[in-house]
């Protein structure tokens, strides 16, 4: 990792984002209701806002939807190679972001024409999955889990349901058993890459998710099939098994974790706001509408780590020193009141944050896949338990504690349990 030769935070110049006033990003009250701290932060820093990450470790949060559009359009001044970043003399070995940020050769980190390269490969082999089969192959798999606790009449969906969905139609697309104990492993995994919960090691955990990967592409060498890891060794690119291994780390990653609490977050809308009780069951158009709000208001990644300024600059009337590291703040940037200046969100409008922006967002047509995936789950689970309630009353439903990924910890609900 490289050594940029800027002075630790501490003899940082006015204007570094480790002067008086940054607010802690690790530890906070407002972990359950992170719009109380994103309008704070507003009201106090304006668009662009001095943070410290784990271990007190200075960064920007871009708080503003003009602004995360700016960086996320202007890779020449934000780009993604975080071996520029000023601060990683400070960075311990074991730092729990280290996932995030330690710079891999994958897509995540590529820039200019290596990254148009790479995404292109990702590209077209997400582009032969067909969205038919994927809706088909969902709904089997949601059959298939809504089966196992359906006679109980209570279930978690959290870990029963919105996290296997997902986790079950990302690794089927890669080419790996939809279930396993190896499968659970690489998700367990993964999991705690994305929101490593009190005790996890997600630094090993990244490890073990490439040894997995690692042992796929292999198979998938000798033994090809109608699958998104086998498209990519046959691509023209000639992209290296090494290569290969980071992107699918990347691809299952964003299916997984994210489309979850998606799928989570809009089964707790649709259960706890009036507005769509009335319509819930069978109701398709007031999903597909419950999704939408979802990403504007509780998308699944709240806040992502990063962009690295390649020069001194200037944003949202903040200096940026060449090497600082910018949070892309997408949960507070799609609730920006600039846009919304009423504070009413409009559901029917799609131009949320929620899948990044500009070169390196979310590559088509994943996003088109993530929705099939999400909207297949929760129309199925619908369909075969219309009669769904909370076991809880809303207010007791909890978040996750991380600043990084918005969902649930647990969904309980209960339902008149159907025969097998």
């Amino acid at each position: 990792m490289t050594d940029t030769g800027t002075p630790p935070a501490d003899a940082a110049p006015p204007g570094c984002p480790a002067h008086a006033g940054a607010v802690r990003l690790a530890g906070l009250e407002y972990q359950q209701t992170p719009s109380q701290l994103y309008r704070a932060l507003r009201r106090e820093h304006g668009a662009v806002a001095p943070v410290l990450l784990d271990n007190d470790i200075p960064a920007w949060l871009v708080l503003g939807y003009s602004e995360v559009g700016y960086v996320t359009s202007h890779d020449e001044l934000f780009a993604r190679d975080s071996r520029r970043w000023n601060q990683w003399p400070n960075i311990p070995p074991d730092w729990p972001l280290l996932p995030y940020v330690g710079y891999q050769p994958s897509v995540l980190f590529t820039e200019g024409e290596e990254h148009q390269r790479r995404a292109g490969v990702i590209t077209e082999a997400l582009e032969g999955v067909d969205q038919f089969e994927l809706a088909r192959d969902c709904r089997r798999i949601a059959d298939e889990l809504i089966a196992s606790f359906s006679g109980s009449g209570r279930a978690e969906l959290m870990s029963a349901y919105a996290h296997a969905v997902p986790m079950r139609a990302a690794v089927q697309m890669c080419g790996m058993p939809h279930s396993g104990t190896d499968t659970q492993h690489l998700v367990d995994d993964l999991r705690m890459t994305l929101d490593a919960a009190e005790g996890d090691d997600p630094v090993a955990a990244y490890g073990r998710v490439g040894s997995r990967l690692t042992q796929l592409v292999k198979d998938k060498r000798e033994r090809p099939g109608p699958d998104v890891t086998s498209r990519m060794l046959s691509h023209p690119a000639g992209l290296t098994d090494e290569e290969i291994v980071q992107d699918l780390v990347s691809i299952i990653a964003a299916a997984q974790q994210p489309t979850a609490n998606w799928i989570c977050n809009t089964l707790r809308l649709l259960l706890t706001d009036e507005r769509f009780a009335l319509n819930v069951s069978g109701g398709r158009l007031s999903v597909g509408e419950a999704l939408n709000e979802v990403l504007w208001l509780d998308t699944p990644t709240q806040n992502f780590i990063g962009r690295w300024a390649a020069r001194d600059t200037q944003l949202g009337g903040r200096q940026i020193r060449a090497g600082d590291c910018l949070v892309l703040g997408l949960a507070a940037a799609n609730t920006d009141p600039q846009i919304w200046p009423e504070a009413h969100v409009g559901a029917e409008n799609s131009a949320h944050l929620s899948f990044s922006n500009g070169e390196h967002r979310c590559p088509y047509p994943a996003p088109l896949l993530a929705d099939v995936i999400a909207r297949t789950a929760v129309e199925t689970l619908l369909e075969r338990l219309p009669d769904l309630v909370l076991v809880v009353d809303p207010a007791e439903l909890t978040w996750r504690p991380s600043i990084w990924m918005r969902g649930l910890t647990a969904l309980p609900v209960e339902f008149t349990p159907v025969a097998q």
